[in-house]
C-alpha cells in the first residue's frame, strides 16, 4: 500500500477510506463531535427557553473552557493506567470508554434535572459533560495518531471530521427537532443513546501498539530506579516529583530536544493558523443579520449547507493529503482560506442575493475543510508517540489561545470601520500562517537533503 501511495496513485489514495481504523475514525468522530454543542449552544437555547437570562447564560457558556484546557490533566489520561478497564481495553481504549460513560451520565442527569428550579444541578452535570467530553477527546486523538502510520493521518482527520460535523448536526438541528416536539430533557436523553455509538466502536476497534512507549516508560522508570538507590528510599513526595518528571515535563522537554529552536518557530505556526478563520467566525452571523438575510436563509446555508461542504472538504483533503503530501497541501489550505475571506469583504459589497451567500459561504466551508483535515494531519505528524496524549493536547490548546484572544476584537474593528474593512483584516491575519509554512517547507527540505547525504 505504501508503495503505491508513495507513486501518487490517485485510485489508493482514494481506496484509503475503506481502511477499517479509518471507518472508526468515522464514529470515533461522532462521538466526539455530539457533546460539545450540548454543554454550548444547545444548552444556551435550552435554558433561554425557560426563561434563564441572558447573563446566566452567558456565564454557564464557560463550562466549554474544559477544551480549551485540556493539556492540564493530558498526561494523566497518557500515563496513568485504570486499575481495570485498563487490563481490559489497553491505555487509550480504557480512558475512551470511562469518558463515554462520563458524557452519558453527564446528559441523563442534565434532563433529569429542571434548569428553573435546580440550575446548580444542569450547571454541574454540564461540567461533568465537558471534562468527560474532553478527555474523551485526548484519548481519541491519541488513538488516531497511534493507531496507524503518517501517511493514513490525512484520511483519519478527514473521516474524524466527517463523524464530528454529523455529531454537531445532530447535536444542534436533531436536538431542537425532539426538544420541539417532545421537550429538551427527551432531546438530551435521546443525545445520552446516540453515544452509545461511540461505546460500540470502541469496544469493536484494537488497542494500538504500545512498544515505543513502553520502551520509553521503561527507561524513566531505570533512571528513576538508578536515582532511588543513591538517595536510599525515597519519599513519597520524590517519587510524586519523579511521577510529574516523567508524565509531565517529559513529552514538552521531549519536543524542544527533538527540533531545537526551530521548536519556537514550529510554536508560532500553530498559534497562527486558525486566527484568520476564527476571527471572521465571530462576525460571520452579524454580517449575515445586518446585511438583510432572513433567519431562515442564515438557517438553511450555515447549518444546513454548510456543514456538508464542510465534511466534503474535510474527505478531499484526506485524499489530498494522501496523493500530495501534507506540507503542499498545508500550503494550499492557507492560501484557500485567505482567498474565501476575501470572498466575504466582496459579498458585504453586494445586495442580499441567497445565491452569493451561498456561493461565499460554501466556499469558506470548502476551504475550511481542506485546511482543518491537512492541519489535523501535521499535529497529528509532530507528536512522538511515547507522549501522544500530552503533545498533542499541548499543540491542540496552543491553537486555539492567540486566536480566540484576537478574535475577541472582531466587534470593535467592524465598529470601527466596516464589514469589508474588517473581512480584509481578517483575511490578512491569514498571511503570517503562509510565510511560517514556507519556513515549515525549506526546513523539511534541508533535512531531507541531511538525511540523503547521509
Amino acid at each position: 500500500m505504501k508503495k503505491l501511495i508513495s507513486q501518487h496513485n490517485w485510485a489508493q489514495s482514494f481506496q484509503v477510506y475503506k481502511n477499517r481504523k479509518v471507518v472508526s475514525m468515522l464514529f470515533l468522530g461522532f462521538s466526539a463531535g455530539l457533546p460539545i454543542l450540548l454543554v454550548f449552544g444547545t444548552l444556551s437555547a435550552w435554558l433561554r427557553v425557560e426563561g434563564v437570562d441572558k447573563t446566566t447564560i452567558g456565564f454557564v457558556s464557560w463550562v466549554a473552557l474544559a477544551y480549551g484546557f485540556k493539556f492540564i490533566w493530558s498526561p494523566l489520561v497518557d500515563r496513568l493506567a485504570l486499575p481495570w478497564l485498563g487490563k481490559w481495553l489497553g491505555q487509550r481504549r480504557s480512558w475512551m470508554l470511562l469518558a463515554q460513560i462520563g458524557v452519558i451520565y453527564g446528559l441523563i442527569s442534565m434532563a433529569l434535572s429542571d434548569p428553573v428550579s435546580g440550575l446548580q444541578a444542569v450547571i454541574v452535570f454540564a461540567i461533568v459533560t465537558a471534562f468527560s467530553s474532553a478527555t474523551q477527546d485526548i484519548s481519541i486523538d491519541a488513538w488516531r495518531i497511534e493507531a496507524i502510520g503518517d501517511d493514513f493521518q490525512g484520511a483519519m482527520a478527514g473521516a474524524y471530521q466527517l463523524g464530528y460535523r454529523l455529531g454537531m448536526i445532530l447535536a444542534g438541528g436533531g436536538a431542537f427537532s425532539l426538544a420541539h416536539f417532545y421537550g429538551w430533557p427527551t432531546a438530551y436523553l435521546w443525545m445520552a443513546f446516540f453515544m452509545l455509538s461511540g461505546v460500540i466502536t470502541v469496544l469493536l476497534i484494537e488497542e494500538p501498539d504500545h512498544s515505543e512507549r513502553l520502551k520509553n516508560i521503561q527507561l524513566e522508570q531505570q533512571m528513576f530506579e538508578q536515582l532511588n538507590l543513591l538517595q536510599g528510599c525515597p519519599s513519597a513526595l520524590v517519587r510524586f516529583q519523579q511521577w510529574v518528571v516523567a508524565a509531565v515535563i517529559s513529552p514538552f522537554a521531549e519536543f524542544f530536544a527533538r527540533n531545537g529552536l526551530f521548536a519556537v518557530v514550529i510554536l508560532g505556526f500553530i498559534m497562527v493558523f486558525r486566527i484568520s478563520d476564527i476571527t471572521l467566525g465571530v462576525m460571520a452571523n452579524p454580517f449575515y443579520i445586518d446585511m438583510g438575510y432572513s433567519e431562515l436563509d442564515i438557517g438553511l446555508v450555515t447549518k444546513t449547507v454548510g456543514p456538508f461542504v464542510t465534511i466534503g472538504g474535510a474527505l478531499l483533503g484526506g485524499v489530498l493529503v494522501m496523493h500530495y503530501g501534507r506540507m503542499r497541501m498545508l500550503m494550499t489550505g492557507a492560501i484557500l482560506v485567505v482567498i474565501t475571506n476575501l470572498l466575504f469583504a466582496w459579498l458585504a459589497t453586494q445586495d442580499a442575493e441567497l445565491i452569493w451567500l451561498i456561493l461565499v459561504v460554501g466556499a469558506d466551508n470548502l476551504a475550511a475543510g481542506i485546511a482543518t483535515t491537512t492541519f489535523i494531519a501535521y499535529l497529528s505528524a509532530l507528536t512522538n508517540k511515547a507522549y501522544t496524549a500530552t503533545q498533542y493536547a499541548l499543540f491542540s490548546s496552543i491553537m486555539l489561545l492567540l486566536a480566540k484572544f484576537v478574535a475577541g476584537f472582531s466587534g470593535l474593528i467592524v465598529d470601527a470601520s466596516s464589514y469589508p474593512i474588517f473581512f480584509a483584516y481578517a483575511a490578512a491575519l491569514g498571511v503570517p500562517s503562509i510565510g511560517f509554512i514556507l519556513v515549515l517547507m525549506r526546513h523539511e527540505n534541508l533535512r531531507k537533503a541531511e538525511n540523503s547525504a547521509q
